[in-house]
């Protein structure tokens, strides 16, 4: 069938994706094909598909239009008063259906092809938001790996301090007051530890329950996250240039107000013709005539038509409610992942001097000039810091992946249009 113009405009709304600035292969983000792999088996998106068929066959439905052919038989005897024997068989028999008016059949087209429309918008917000809760659900565990990696490595530094200070306190070199902070610290380090792997697997579990597609690795290696380019203008233009739900409200005020037309022009009632053919007083009486019936449209037709035109002027408010919505959700996103790179960078910088004043504190204590429980202390703000620091890392890389996704400039979000094969994707 081909598209109408209003189904064209609407189509146009659907985003392109842009993949030439996509990141799906960096090292922090899980492959490219198991993603789409995984948003393809998303529920939510293979019932936005299934949408889709509901409209195609609504919209065929309002091709064909609501009037049928109704056959209608009458079979009587007639008696005759005062002729005993004058009992006649008689018959009619008659077809009819409601004509659509022109105007009506191409304002129904129009309807269906908005709802096809709206449908196809749907699916790409299905897809969209099934891309936001994989990219959270997938930082959500990296951050939880990043917690236990940290400890791991916290209690690695303990365990060779607690060994050092058991052969000094072997050796008569360190009070027995420092082997058992030692050995404290390295206990509660292996406590903290165990609690951040159970966290770790806790998420891991949960990824791997609400998107089966995905294989997590072994390990993620860590790595700064990349500063956000262009200014905030640019972000803004391409993420409501390829906003889905903006695109759904714009298709379906576009639908309302087609609605509205359609409503208006049902106040002109449809006509309803048919062939009548009959027989009277066993045949003596032979007719065929043509019926024509018209209803006469009054005050509900007028209330149905004002209500389709308040609905219509609902949908371009709400329009406009999503459009500055998207616009001030699109200004936080890019302030937002601004601001979590700076605060990567200090934190970053901290964590760079807190781990060498521990190291010096250490090496202190190491030559006698200072003691155990300040080289402790330092090893913990320095921990603190360093952990402190890749999470912030992990943030500023989610919220400019982020920030990516709804620019349509990550994973592809509109895979497939066509809808042949009922893969909804």
């Amino acid at each position: 069938m081909k598209p109408t113009p209003l189904l064209a405009a609407l189509l146009a709304l659907l985003p392109l994706g842009a993949f030439a600035q996509q990141a799906a292969d960096a090292p922090d983000l899980p492959l490219r094909a198991q993603v789409e792999d995984a948003l393809r088996g998303s529920p939510a998106v293979r019932a936005a598909g299934s949408l889709i068929d509901a409209e195609e066959a609504r919209s065929r439905r309002l091709a064909a239009g609501t009037h049928e052919w109704t056959v209608r038989l009458t079979d009587q005897q007639r008696r005759v008063r005062g002729t005993p024997d004058a009992r006649y068989n008689e018959w009619d028999v008659g077809i009819d259906r409601s004509l659509r008016l022109p105007g009506k059949g191409e304002l129904d087209r129009q309807l269906g092809s908005a709802g096809i429309a709206s449908a196809r918008i749907g699916r790409g917000d299905a897809l969209h938001e099934a891309s936001r809760g994989l990219l959270a659900g997938w930082f959500e565990w990296l951050r939880e790996e990043a917690g236990a990696d940290q400890w791991q490595r916290q209690r690695e530094l303990l365990a060779r301090q607690a060994a050092a200070v058991r052969r000094r306190a072997e050796l008569g070199d360190a009070p027995r007051l420092e082997r058992l902070q030692a050995d404290a610290a390295l206990a509660q380090a292996d406590a903290q530890l165990a609690q951040a792997r159970g966290r770790a697997l806790v998420a891991a579990e949960a990824l791997r329950r609400l998107h089966p597609a995905l294989t997590l690795p072994a390990s993620v290696p860590e790595s700064a996250p990349p500063a956000v380019d262009g200014d905030a203008a640019g972000w803004i233009a391409a993420i409501l240039e390829h906003n889905h739900e903006l695109g759904v409200a714009r298709a379906e005020s576009a639908r309302a107000r087609l609605q509205a037309s359609r409503t208006d022009a049902e106040r002109r009632p449809d006509p309803n013709v048919g062939v009548r053919m009959a027989r009277d007083r066993d045949g003596e009486e032979r007719i065929l005539g043509l019926t024509l019936s018209i209803p006469l449209g009054g005050a509900g037709r007028r209330a149905d038509a004002d209500a389709a035109v308040a609905l219509a002027e609902a949908g371009a408010w709400r329009e406009a409610a999503v459009l500055r919505k998207v616009e001030a959700e699109a200004a936080a996103l890019h302030r937002r992942a601004r601001a979590a790179y700076a605060g990567w960078q200090s934190q970053q910088a901290a964590a760079e001097a807190l781990v060498k004043s521990a190291d010096l504190t250490e090496r202190a204590w190491q030559l006698g000039e200072g003691s155990l429980s300040e080289t402790l202390a330092a090893r913990r703000l320095a921990h603190e810091a360093r952990l402190a620091a890749r999470v912030a890392g992990l943030e500023a890389s989610e919220a400019r992946y982020r920030l990516l996704l709804d620019a349509h400039k990550l994973w592809p979000l509109d895979m497939d249009d066509d809808h042949d094969d009922h893969d909804h994707l």
